[in-house]
Order: structure tokens, then sequence, then C-alpha cells
């Protein structure tokens, strides 16, 4: 069965603002770097630009305006929506 992933970062349109709502981890799988990377519950974010053929997402997030790459695998574990 196909998992549904309209809410998750990797699929969120560019330059429009989200918020992270948490993360799907049931199979305990989900990088440990995505939390020390400062992409907590409640972080406002935006992605700047995606990478071809499905490469990493650039992203802008938090008060201080912090940016990083972040692969679309990564991206699939993390539940957002729109502001």
């Amino acid at each position: 069965m196909k998992r549904d992933i309209s809410n998750k970062l990797c699929c969120f349109p560019k330059e429009k603002t989200g918020k992270i709502l948490g993360y799907e981890n049931d199979d305990l799988k989900m990088p440990n770097k995505i939390i020390e990377m400062g992409l907590l519950p409640e972080t406002v974010f935006r992605i700047l630009y995606q990478a071809p053929f499905k490469g990493p997402l650039y992203i802008e997030f938090g008060d201080e305006k912090s940016r990083i790459a972040l692969r679309e695998e990564e991206a699939r574990f993390i539940i957002v929506e729109s502001v």
C-alpha cells in the first residue's frame, strides 16, 4: 500500500510559507540530523529551490533565516502545513 506524502516537506510548493507539525518516524529510520539541524515542530520555513530530478531541497527556516540543503528522502519524514 502506497503512503500519502502530500503533507510532507518533500511535496511542499516552492516559495510558500509552511510550518513543521512533526515527524513520521514509525519505523525509526528518520536521521537524527533533521532535529540536530533545527527542523523542529512549529518551525516556519520556505523552500527556496529544488535541484532537478528530485534533488536536494534548499530550505530557509526559523527567525534567523537559516538555510540548509536537505535530501528528498529526508524531507519525506517531515510533516508540514501551509501558513
